[in-house]
């Protein structure tokens, strides 16, 4: 009986669907990018309104010509990174013995919950009291915005592991170690990430806030200085600068998320075949 080979074209038509998926989250920046070169080219908008992105480009240049920009940049990833390391360790632990601990969490959850509503701005006076307007100051808030999402995500992933499964692990003779590392932390490790990079959402938001409000220096310092001169140009540049550095970043953070995952993953089935 012969056979009969059957054709390639879903999977011609499964490529095309991953390339309109890969090409899908640019359409509309490039449409933006499209109105806004013909809004100024047509003469829509006053160009001190919204300044032509020729005149947007060559302040990007010039800025990283001229060494400002890295000067900025540096400024501001010193900070985020900073309050960033500390809120998350922070969250991470307390996300972790909430998870562990249910006395921990009856007592502190609530509280937190309550204080989670408070804007991280509302906290500005209340902290420039305390330490003042230096770069403590901008640590400080920049850490609160990254602890909150970073311990919820904490919390709810070691949620994950249901009471059933840890009970099997105790009955395989898992340690109260082992249980954790080996059960609950790969089941939490998605959920962990995701809050982490909320966490990093949120703290690079303060960071801009932080720097609009009190700072001599930074991505943010440079919004106000092209406002206050009225360089609609550089409010721009700089603006396109943060988006930049958080889409990278952020995307750093997922592709890290997805290794870690991944060598979980093929550790489990290591374990498994042996």
């Amino acid at each position: 009986m012969s056979t009969v080979s059957l054709p390639r074209l879903p999977a011609i038509a499964l490529d095309g669907r991953n390339l309109a998926w890969q090409i899908a989250p640019w359409l509309l920046p490039i449409l933006l990018y499209i109105l806004w070169h013909a809004g100024a080219a047509q003469g829509w908008i006053s160009p001190q309104v919204l300044p032509p992105p020729a005149y947007v480009w060559d302040t990007l240049r010039e800025l990283a010509t001229s060494g400002d920009l890295w000067l900025h940049l540096g400024a501001s990833m010193a900070r985020v990174l900073v309050g960033f390391a500390a809120g998350a360790l922070l969250g991470l632990a307390l996300g972790v013995a909430m998870g562990l601990w249910r006395p921990l969490q009856a007592y502190v959850l609530p509280l937190f919950n309550a204080l989670v509503q408070i804007p991280v701005l509302a906290w500005l006076p209340f902290v420039l009291l305390l330490v003042g307007i230096g770069e403590t100051l901008k640590y400080i808030l920049i850490a609160k915005a990254a602890l909150v999402p970073v311990t919820l995500g904490t919390l709810q992933g070691f949620r994950q592991a249901s009471p059933a499964l840890r009970e099997v692990a105790r009955v395989y003779g898992y340690t109260r170690r082992q249980e954790v590392l080996e059960v609950v932390l790969p089941l939490a490790t998605p959920t962990i990430f995701t809050g982490l990079r909320l966490g990093f959402t949120k703290a690079w938001l303060s960071l801009v806030v932080v720097e609009l409000v009190a700072s001599s220096e930074g991505l943010g310092y440079l919004i106000v200085y092209g406002r206050q001169l009225f360089q609609l140009d550089l409010v721009m540049a700089a603006v396109i600068i943060v988006g930049a550095v958080g889409y990278a970043i952020d995307r750093l953070l997922d592709w890290t998320e997805a290794r870690l995952i991944g060598a979980s993953r093929r550790r489990n089935a290591q374990g498994e075949r042996a």
